[in-house]
Formats: structure tokens, C-alpha cells, sequence
């Protein structure tokens, strides 16, 4: 019997059913009255259980009805049923279209079919995934079969090249690797596919349009994940996922086996290697070009010897999920949550990457059979193994119920009252509360042999903290304990201190928490105010830290992070005493807390290749249609690395230098990933655009060039970035789909979209403001200027600010060939021989314009705009441009970089400057730049009051730099200073 809050689904779905089937000449009532008393019940409750069966049945109506009546339901299909399907729904199948069309009627049959016997559990979990991966095997493999013969006849079929050990050509063929679930046999109702192409050889094909085999394999690669992953009117096939390949989005879609081998040789990642433990080749592993791939894989994924590392590497990745968990606020997610279905993989990944290498059978890509061998070989109790093999199969049973339910990819448990009931009774529980305690139950089981196994043991600790701190908390501190308290812990402002604990303990925030939030600040609060207490600027950390407490206050997760993380507590307190910009960045985005559990990592900064990798593992667990999620990650992403830098900063681990080229390089690594998501969400929508011959152009031709702290490595933590959009591309070219654009507007809108990804406002703010206004024209021209376009402005069109801002104009992200154009085009420009004294007073106009409308317009010099105001870095900012502009035609040394201490090096190193006067410039441009970031850390202004200039010793830098001012730049000055 159904349940009594399900009944009112059946009714619905039946009283809809009768309307709906009437086109198909099915009268509803009769068809109910056909079936048994166990087939009624059993039609029941799969569709109470699964709305996507009931709302798929109209569209397979004959089929399924007939299934249903013969028990034929019940039957296990196999991948023989679904070729036979598939042959009928593609019988006259001639078109791409046509094929789409067939590969969504065959998977929508396929899942009833499987949905059904998964729901009534007539079928055993293996059992399902199982056929799942089969469903996905059959319609790769065939889509390959219908679209190859096409691209064969326009270029031939691809062959290897003639070399010295191999003499004969032989045709290449597309090898298709299946990973994760997938290559396990383990997909689940909803899941994507992970997938990698590769080839064997390099090569060409026959023609008669000959084209490089990679070419070929990228085409081919292409309309499979077409024929897979669009969305059309009858739904999609498997949404496609091709993160998982070498260099992730920004590499190539297919490669060769010598590149692959090279890559997984040079540049593979731990992760990378767990991911290749399920690797499987989905088009045949049986001929020795695909035992030849197996082996170059295998030698990647497993170590010859005992590899205990990966315990070290298993952790950091769970803790890189743990963090994820917190972000996204997945505890109730089946999969990722603790005790989840992803702690049993890392159990078995474990032994199977420590001790795979030696013993083979574990290189099993089944996870329930490496279970059973691990007992077998006596690694783990065989009570352990078939603790976690039951738990794992109640966790893959459960993600299966929320997935049945409206066939959506996700693993978070439900929290409506109907959609609970729905996932009891499809995992025959009497009720949700039933269905919870055994959830939990087998959730426990998995987190205590995860803790025993994986996870790292955690320095139990008592608290670690006398029972006066606790007192001192509570405001219960008096007479004799008092003063012993602050004898033997002495607090500069020890007075305001406790009222500012005072304050917080009764605030309407504290006291109207819940029990459990409760008890965890009870626990940590003690643990912080020993911290504070020890510092020697206690009221500023204490009421820095204080809002940071109030944001977490309903978040207690943090609050748990911040006690049972000693290294985090003390990092949060440093760096709150050092710096109010540091506690208020955290507090506006506590998330960043997770980045002070390992301090090894939150003072050292990653070079480019190491922050592409993190920012590919963020992005690689979300869906690449979730623009939301990633611009939220991209937030987050560029939040942390931004504090690392600042910890790195107050805490003197690097120069300022060193942390200005990490900031520069860390808004890089953003705006070439911003680039590849705007241009896949372009082709998503338009098609790719396409160049002279009308081919697919699958790589953007597009520039983002870096114009003043950008492009002189000089970013600072709220530094926006003025840029300048570039693209190439064939203009009378349009893109390929039926919604098709013209190629330069194709790219406007890319570049509208990417401002987009950057300057939206999501719950974690902007990503970087964004400054277009030295694009050619200004804010009046076009937001994405064509090279073209570029180089005519800049030649014919563009002021002289316009000329001196291009000195230091620097491409951040984009496409070799088109980065050579820029190059040339900006040499060309500044390397023109110009007037030195026209090009001295319009260098001075302008300066003097800024000074008057951003300075601080003191004439009595009680105040110093330490930027805008005579003597300040602007005017360094200025002799150095106006030097490149004024002698680059003699000195095209002058030209190789952007960055004002190298551009003062290649003076003196040229004779335009005294080495003297080359390195006080330099001193002075640094001890500017260091106060400013000081100033910015501590949120204070840069117009600074006499007193503090004297204190800075900065009256005599202004001097200096005054000096030197006049001497290049005064009437007089029409040739170089004498050395």
C-alpha cells in the first residue's frame, strides 16, 4: 500500500495520464484494468516514486504499456536490447539531427526500464550501474559508427606517419577512455560521463581536404559530445564532461599517445593519477593499440613500489572536499557529506594506489569486488569490508532514489515533507524517520573506518585551556581569582578588553542562539581569548575578530573549524592582530577560514601552473552549465589566494614585489579561465565561429590585454584591472549554429560576458572591477576592439596619455599568433620617433590635469597625496613613460618590458640615467608602493598629514623625486640627462 501522503500523487498522475494518453489512441482506465493486483501496485509505486517515468510513459506509450502488461518491465535489459532499440528508433536515421533524435528515444526507454526494476529493488544496485554503463557504452560507440563515415568523405580517413620503425600507414582510430563511475561500471541514474579522447600516432588524412589526424579527432570529438550532451526537445543522452584531460579546458580535446605519455610523464597530479584508477577504454581494449594505451596509463596511475604517499595526498583532497562541503552546505549530500559515498572510494583508492603497483588484481576498477580482495588478501577484516560494502550500496541505493525522482544529477538528501516520503518508500523504509536512522547509522559506520583508515589522526585535546578562561568568559572573574588571573596574565587594555567580551556575551545575537551553537562557542571562546589575551595590541584584534564571530554565529561549522583546529585559531589571530583589512576580508567571506587549517600552504604562494590546477579541480566538480556556481568558485578562488598574499605580506614572508607578481599572475590565471567559460557558454548558445573556409574555429582567437598595475605587475589587493579586449577573426565568417552570429559580434558578446563573470555581484561580491576605458575610442568605442581596428587606432586615432598608457600594456591571456600581432603593433607604436618638446608639454598637461582634479590641493604642505601629488609615485609613474615614448626609437631595449623597475633598469643600462638616480628612483618607487599596501591592509588613506610624512622620512623622497622631475621633463630637457 501506498503510503497516505503519496496517494494524492497517484491520483494526480492518473487523472493526467488519462488526458495525455488519449492521443495515442490509450484509454487509461482500460490499461489499469488489464493489470493484475501486483502490477497495479507495482505501476503505483514506481511512479509515486519517479516522476520522470511518469512523465516519460506518453512518449514510449505502446512500448511500455505492452512491457507492462507481458512483465517484459521486469526483465534485465542488456546491452543487446539496447543496440536492438536503437536500430529501431534509428532505422531511417540520415541526418545529425535524426541521430539525436534516436539516442534520446533509446536512453528514455532504457531508464524506464531501469528506473522501474531499480525502484521496486527487483534489481540489485550493481546490477543497475551496471547497465547504466552499458547504455553509455552502446551510445558512444555507436555515435562514432553513424558520424565517422561523413567526415570521411570530406577528408579522408586518418592515417599514421611513414617513420623508420614503421613503414606502413595504418588508420587511426578515436579511443574513447571512460572514467570515474563510468569506467567502473558504476554510473548512477543521472550521472555525466567523464570522458577523454585520445589517438594513437600523428598523421594526416587522405583528403581530398587533407587535414592533421588531431584536426580529425577534434571534429569527431565534437560531434559525439553533441550527439551526447545537447539539450534538445527530447532531452539529452549523458551530459559530457571533458574536465577530467591533460591541461583540463584549456588543453586540447583529443592528443596523440606520445603527448598523453609525455604529459602523464612530466606534468601529471596526484589527483589526476585517482582519477585514472577507473580509467576504462570504451572503444574495445583488445588490440594492441589499446593494450598499448592500458600500459602508458597504468604506468602513470600505479607505482612500482609500496606507495604510502597517497594516504598524505587521499587526505588533502578530502580536506579539499570538506571545504567544498562547508562552502556549498552539502552535510545531507549522500555522496559528499561526511560518511559519504565518496570516503568508501578513498578507503579502496588507498590500498589500491599503495600496493596496486606490486599487486595487480587490485587495479580492479570495481569498487564492491577491490572490497572483497582487500579481505581476501587480509589488508582489511572481512567484518570491515562487508560493513562498508552494505553502506556503500545503501549510499548508491539512496542517490539512485533522489535521482529517480525528477532524473536531476544530484545527491543532496530532500527537504520537503513529499519528497522524503518518496525516497522511504523507494528504499522501503516505513517512513523518513526510519529511512534517517539507518542513513545515519551506515554513515557512522563508513566516517569511523574512514578515520581509522584515511583521515589523519587529530590531536585530541582537552581544551588545552585552564578553567579561568572560560571564567574570564563568562564575566565571572573576581576578587582573589581576579587578580591572580592578571598576575599571572598581564593584557595591555585589559579594561576594554573585557568589555568588549562583555558586550558580545549579551548580545541579542549570542544569546539567541540554539543549544548546539551554543556549546560550540562555549568551547571556543576560551580557546580564542588565551590567543588574544597574548597579543599586544589585544582591543584592536579582540574588536576585529568580533564581527567575524557574529557572521559565523548561525554558520557554527566555523565555529567547530576555529576549536578543533588549534594552527587555524592562532593563524585567525596573528593576522586579525596585523592587519584590519585581513579580519574584515575574512568576515565578509568566512569562508576563507578553511585557508588557515595548513599554514605551509597559507604562506607560500603558488607559481602559475600550481593556481591553473587548483582552479581547475574548483570548477571540475561543477556542472559546466552552473554559471552561478562558478562564478561563486571563481570568487572564492581569487579571495583566498588574495589572503594568502596578505598573510605572506604582514607577516614579512616576501617582499612586495614577490606578492604584487603573485597578484598579478593570480588575476592571469582568473581571466584565462573567465575567457574559456565565456567562450564555451558563447558556443553553447551560438556555435563556434568559424574562419575562411567555413570551418569550426573550437579555440578562441581572443586577447586580453593588462594596461597600468595589470600590465606593470604592480596589482595590489583592491586593485581593479584596466584592460583592453582584442580578437581575430574572419569577418565575413559566422557561427555554425541555427542561432548563428556574425564572428565579431559572437566575440562582442564574449567580451560582454566575460565583464559579466567579473563585475557581477554574486552573495560573495565582485571578482575584480573591470576598467575597458583605454580600449580604442574610449568609453564611446566597441567593449571588443578587432586587431585590425586596434592597430588603426592606436596608429592614426589614439592621444598621447593613450601612447604612454601602451608602455605599459601587457598581454595577460590569449593566443599565441595573436599575441605576436599586439607585440608588433605596440612596438611599432611606441618605437615612432616624436617632437621631444611637443611630447614634454603634453606629458606635463596631462600630469598637471591629474594633480589638480585627484590630488589633495593643499598649498600649504600639511597634507601629501602619497599617489596623485607632486613628488608622488605618479610622477615616477610619468618620467618613466615619457622616457620610453621619448628615445624607445633609439633604445628598443626599452621595449621588452612593462614594469616600472626593470623600465628604470634599461635606462641606466642604455645611458639615459645615472645608476645613482636609476636606484634612488627605484628605493623611492618601492618605499611608496610598500606604504601604500601598508595603508591598505590597515584601511587607511593614502593622503597623509605632515607629521606622518616626517615620521615616513617621505619630505625628502619628494624632493628627490621633484628633482629628477625637472631634469627630464622641464623646457630645457630636450635631450637625455647627462650620465
Amino acid at each position: 500500500m501506498l503510503p497516505n501522503i503519496l496517494q494524492p500523487i497517484w491520483t494526480h498522475l492518473s487523472d493526467g495520464l488519462t488526458d495525455r494518453l488519449k492521443q495515442y489512441n490509450i484509454v487509461w482506465s482500460e490499461f489499469l484494468e488489464s493489470l493484475s493486483l501486483e502490477q497495479t501496485q507495482q505501476l503505483q509505486t514506481v511512479f509515486c516514486i519517479s516522476n520522470y517515468v511518469a512523465d516519460a510513459l506518453p512518449h514510449d506509450a505502446e512500448w511500455l504499456t505492452q512491457a507492462i502488461r507481458s512483465d517484459e518491465i521486469l526483465r534485465a535489459s542488456n546491452q543487446d536490447d539496447y543496440h536492438s532499440w536503437l536500430d529501431e528508433f534509428a532505422l531511417n536515421a540520415i541526418t545529425e539531427d535524426d541521430w539525436h533524435k534516436a539516442l534520446r528515444q533509446l536512453r528514455r526507454r532504457a531508464m524506464i526500464h531501469i528506473i522501474w526494476r531499480d525502484a521496486l529493488k527487483i534489481a540489485h544496485t550493481l546490477e543497475t550501474t551496471r547497465a547504466l554503463s552499458e547504455l553509455a557504452d552502446v551510445c558512444v560507440n555507436r555515435s562514432i559508427a553513424f558520424l565517422l563515415p561523413e567526415l570521411e568523405r570530406r577528408y579522408g580517413e586518418p592515417l599514421s606517419k611513414i617513420t623508420p620503425e614503421n613503414k606502413i600507414q595504418e588508420k587511426q582510430h578515436l579511443i574513447v577512455i571512460g572514467m570515474g563511475k563510468l569506467g567502473g561500471w558504476e554510473l548512477n541514474l543521472s550521472s555525466d560521463i567523464d570522458l577523454i579522447f585520445a589517438y594513437p600516432d600523428s598523421g594526416n588524412t587522405t583528403g581530398p581536404k587533407v587535414i592533421s589526424n588531431q584536426e580529425f579527432f577534434i571534429k569527431l570529438g565534437q560531434k559525439l559530445i553533441l550527439a551526447l550532451d545537447k539539450q534538445t526537445v527530447d532531452g539529452f543522452v549523458f551530459r559530457t564532461d571533458m574536465r577530467l584531460r591533460p591541461y583540463g579546458q584549456s588543453g586540447p580535446l583529443v592528443m596523440n599517445y606520445a603527448s598523453l605519455e609525455e604529459y602523464y610523464q612530466n606534468q601529471g597530479r596526484d589527483w589526476e593519477r585517482y582519477a585514472m584508477v577507473k580509467a576504462r577504454l570504451m572503444t574495445g581494449e583488445d588490440g594492441p593499440a589499446a593494450q598499448e594505451l592500458i600500459a602508458l596509463l597504468r604506468a602513470f596511475t600505479y607505482r612500482v613500489y609500496i606507495d604510502y604517499s597517497a594516504f598524505e595526498s587521499l587526505r588533502s583532497m578530502k580536506a579539499m572536499i570538506n571545504a567544498e562541503v562547508r562552502r556549498r552546505g552539502l552535510e545531507n549530500n549522500v555522496k559528499l557529506g561526511p560518511g559519504g559515498i565518496r570516503e568508501v572510494e578513498f578507503i579502496v583508492q588507498a590500498f589500491q594506489l599503495i600496493r596496486g603497483g606490486q599487486e595487480k588484481h587490485l587495479q580492479s576498477r570495481e569498487l564492491v569486488k577491490v572490497l572483497d580482495m582487500l579481505s581476501a588478501d587480509g589488508y582489511l577484516p572481512h567484518k570491515d569490508t562487508e560493513e562498508l560494502k552494505a553502506a556503500y550500496l545503501f549510499l548508491r541505493d539512496s542517490e539512485h532514489a533522489i535521482q529517480a525522482m525528477r532524473d536531476e544529477q544530484t545527491q543532496q538528501l530532500p527537504d520537503d515533507e513529499l519528497s522524503q516520503a518518496r525516497i522511504a518508500l523507494s528504499m522501503q523504509c516505513d517512513d523518513w524517520q526510519d529511512y534517517q536512522q539507518k542513513l545515519n547509522a551506515q554513515r557512522a559506520i563508513v566516517s569511523h573506518h574512514f578515520s581509522h583508515i584515511v583521515a589523519q589522526d587529530n590531536d585530541e585535546s582537552d581544551g588545552g585551556v585552564d578553567h579561568v578562561w572560560l571564567d574570564l568568559w563568562h564575566g565571572e572573574l573576581q576578587d582573589a581569582a581576579e587578580a591572580e588571573f592578571l598576575q599571572k596574565h598581564p593584557c595591555t587594555g585589559e579594561e576594554k578588553v573585557r568589555a568588549i567580551i562583555d558586550t558580545f556575551r549579551e548580545s541579542r545575537a549570542v544569546n539567541a542562539m540554539q543549544q548546539v551553537g551554543r556549546e560550540r562557542l562555549e568551547k571556543l571562546m576560551p580557546l580564542l581569548l588565551k590567543e588574544i589575551w597574548e597579543q599586544k595590541n589585544s582591543t584592536d584584534t579582540l574588536s576585529r575578530i568580533i564581527p567575524l564571530l557574529e557572521a559565523v554565529l548561525r554558520r557554527t561549522a566555523y565555529l567547530v573549524l576555529l576549536s578543533e583546529n588549534p594552527q587555524a585559531l592562532h593563524q585567525l589571530v596573528r593576522l586579525c592582530a596585523a592587519s584590519s583589512w585581513v579580519a574584515e576580508y575574512i568576515t565578509r567571506t568566512p569562508l576563507l577560514l578553511d585557508e588557515l587549517l595548513v599554514p605551509d600552504t597559507l604562506f607560500r604562494l603558488p607559481d602559475s601552473a600550481e593556481l591553473k590546477e587548483e582552479l581547475h579541480l574548483r570548477l571540475l566538480r561543477i556542472e559546466a552549465d552552473d554559471l552561478e556556481q562558478q562564478m561563486e568558485q571563481l570568487r572564492l578562488f581569487v579571495r583566498a589566494h588574495k589572503l594568502r598574499a596578505a598573510a605572506c605580506e604582514v607577516m614579512n614572508k616576501l617582499s612586495l614585489m614577490q606578492v604584487s607578481d603573485y597578484l598579478t599572475r593570480l588575476a592571469e590565471t582568473t581571466l584565462s579561465m573567465v575567457t574559456h567559460l565565456a567562450f564555451e557558454q558563447m558556443v553553447a548558445k551560438y556555435g563556434y565561429p568559424t574562419d575562411a573556409d567555413k570551418e569550426p574555429v573550437y579555440t578562441p582567437d581572443f586577447l586580453i590585454v593588462g594596461y597600468g598595475k595589470a600590465g606593470g605587475l604592480e596589482l595590489s589587493y583592491s586593485s581593479d584591472l584596466d584592460l583592453v579586449l582584442i580578437y581575430s577573426a574572419h569577418p565575413n565568417g559566422e557561427t555554425t549554429s541555427d542561432h548563428s552570429l556574425d564572428n565579431g559580434v559572437f566575440y562582442t558578446r564574449m567580451g560582454q560576458r566575460m565583464v559579466h563573470i567579473c563585475t557581477a555581484k554574486t552573495r560573495s561580491g565582485d571578482l575584480y572591477e573591470v576598467d575597458l576605458r583605454l580600449r580604442p575610442s574610449g568609453n564611446s568605442g566597441m567593449i571588443v576592439a578587432s586587431i585590425k581596428s586596434f592597430e588603426e587606432y592606436q596608429a592614426k586615432h589614439a592621444w598621447t596619455w593613450e601612447h604612454q598608457a601602451l608602455v605599459r600594456a601587457r598581454v595577460l591571456s590569449g593566443t599565441e599568433s595573436l599575441s605576436n600581432e599586439f607585440h608588433r603593433i605596440r612596438q611599432q607604436v611606441l618605437q615612432q620617433e616624436r617632437d621631444p618638446n611637443t611630447l614634454r608639454e603634453e606629458v606635463r598637461a596631462m600630469r598637471q590635469k591629474m594633480r589638480d582634479n585627484l590630488g589633495s590641493k593643499d598649498t600649504n604642505g600639511q597634507q601629501f597625496h602619497l599617489k596623485q601629488d607632486a613628488g608622488g609615485i605618479v610622477d615616477i609613474e610619468f618620467l618613466v613613460q615619457y622616457g620610453v615614448l621619448a628615445w624607445s626609437h633609439q633604445h628598443p631595449a626599452l621595449l621588452q618590458v612593462t614594469d616600472n623597475m626593470r623600465l628604470l633598469d634599461a635606462f641606466a643600462e642604455v645611458g639615459l640615467m645615472a645608476p645613482q638616480d636609476c636606484q634612488t628612483l627605484q628605493e623611492i618607487y618601492l618605499s611608496y608602493r610598500a606604504e601604500t599596501h601598508r595603508r591598505a591592509l590597515q584601511q587607511q588613506s593614502l593622503l597623509l598629514d605632515s607629521d606622518t610624512v616626517s615620521a615616513l622620512g617621505f619630505n625628502a623622497l619628494r624632493n628627490e623625486v621633484t628633482r629628477l622631475w625637472q631634469l627630464w621633463l622641464e623646457p630645457e630637457a630636450t635631450q637625455p640627462p647627462e650620465r
